[in-house]
């Protein structure tokens, strides 16, 4: 089978998805791997806000930030994660930063609900040629085809 020319339109789009991702993943990479290091001051936190089992609030804070970061980046089930991460953001923007009075909590809330508004992009478009979800696609066409 002949690889496919991709038009350099094509290349480009492909290459604005992949960076978009890691962009976006960055914040989330970035506040995982402060609450892992700073797991007490997180915990502390999260209860501060009146979070039921903040241990656990923490673990899934941590999973959904280096785990979706990490999954996003690598473009795998990037619809699915994406629509995670934007729930996730919204989810923390209604909990932690709903004193919209104090003008840096508003600032954090809009940050977290423009962040859904991009991950939102993902959900619909998929995670573009340079990703592990187009990778497993085109094996599949090709194993189909050489049945």
């Amino acid at each position: 089978m002949q690889p496919t020319n991709i038009s350099s339109a094509s290349k480009t789009a492909a290459a604005l998805s992949l960076t978009g991702r890691i962009l976006i993943a960055a914040i989330f990479l970035v506040s995982g791997f402060g609450k892992l290091m700073a797991p007490s001051g997180t915990i502390g936190y999260i209860a501060s806000v009146g979070l039921p089992l903040p241990e656990l609030a923490y673990a899934g804070a941590l999973a959904a930030e280096l785990g979706g970061g990490l999954l996003l980046v690598a473009g795998y089930r990037t619809r699915w994660v994406a629509a995670a991460l934007a729930v996730f953001s919204v989810v923390s923007a209604v909990i932690f930063h709903n004193a919209l009075g104090d003008q840096n909590q508003l600032f954090h809330f809009l940050k977290n609900i423009a962040m859904a508004g991009g991950l939102l992009q993902y959900v619909a478009s998929g995670g573009g040629a340079f990703s592990l979800d187009e990778r497993q696609v085109r094996s599949s066409i090709v194993m189909q085809t050489a049945r």
